[in-house]
């Protein structure tokens, strides 16, 4: 909250969160703000970790988050506990304070399913669109193999995520949870991983839903607005040539590299 480069703790008590604008910062900024929507608490501060600069790897950062990634959280009520993981910090944040379990549950099938969609996210989805991400947008050289590859298998995985969306308004139960706030973070920044989320009809409609959730939008906009989630992602294609231009010719390039490794999209 803090105009100046972070470079110590803010808080003595309550919780403090450590984090950037980026899908797995968003999953807890988004359940703190589903917690207070429903609960009225638990109150936090916030401090943006710019990860350009590389501040996650300063000695006062990886004193709370040894993997030195964001985000991590601070509860200084709990003995100045620090929790990494963006999964393990839904599971913390829900069993502390969601004690009504509105989002989260307590009994099988739904808890065993809650955990499975959680782990499903943290091991593959997050994983391979991070890598879908780089080498369709961020790396300096453009590599055919690795491109149709990641995008691909992030495709796969979106397919996965529409077949449990059929006839489903939420992943688990009927009710919106941490597997959906999990998910939601990555399918959020879809486009800019070069993959078209209005092919995979019940996993636009499930997006569109939890977009419109206004702690979500409030998460969202933790530690600032966004500008590659999918939403100012269809404005600006809309509403400034040049940037689309850009689009079609990332397009261009990956509908390339998936000929030329003869990709074909299947899911499960």
């Amino acid at each position: 909250m803090s105009e100046k480069r972070p470079d110590s703790l803010i808080a003595n008590k309550g919780l403090e969160l450590l984090t950037f604008g980026t899908p797995n910062g968003h999953k807890a900024s988004i359940i703190l703000e589903e917690l207070k929507e429903a609960y009225g608490k638990p109150d936090y501060v916030w401090q943006s970790i710019h990860i350009g600069q590389n501040i996650q790897k300063e000695p006062w950062f990886t004193e709370k988050g040894p993997n030195g990634r964001i985000p991590v959280l601070v509860d200084h009520d709990n003995g100045g506990l620090g929790i990494m993981e963006g999964a393990a910090i839904l599971s913390y944040l829900t069993r502390h304070f969601d004690p009504e379990h509105k989002l989260s549950f307590t009994q099988d099938p739904e808890l065993s399913l809650c955990e499975q969609w959680v782990a499903w996210q943290h091991g593959g989805l997050g994983p391979m669109q991070g890598q879908a991400n780089h080498f369709y947008r961020l790396a300096k050289e453009r590599i055919p193999y690795p491109t149709q590859r990641y995008v691909g298998e992030t495709e796969r995985l979106y397919g996965v995520l529409d077949i449990r969306l059929k006839g489903r308004d939420y992943l688990v139960g009927d009710k919106y949870s941490i597997a959906d706030i999990a998910n939601f973070s990555w399918v959020n920044v879809g486009y800019f991983a070069g993959v078209d989320l209005e092919q995979f009809p019940n996993l636009y409609k499930w997006w569109e839903r939890i977009n419109a959730r206004p702690a979500v939008k409030r998460g969202v906009a933790i530690p600032n607005e966004p500008t590659i989630t999918n939403e100012p992602y269809k404005r600006r294609i809309k509403e400034e040539p040049e940037f689309k231009q850009k689009e079609d010719e990332l397009a261009e390039l990956l509908k390339k590299a998936k000929e030329q490794y003869d990709y074909k999209f299947s899911a499960p």
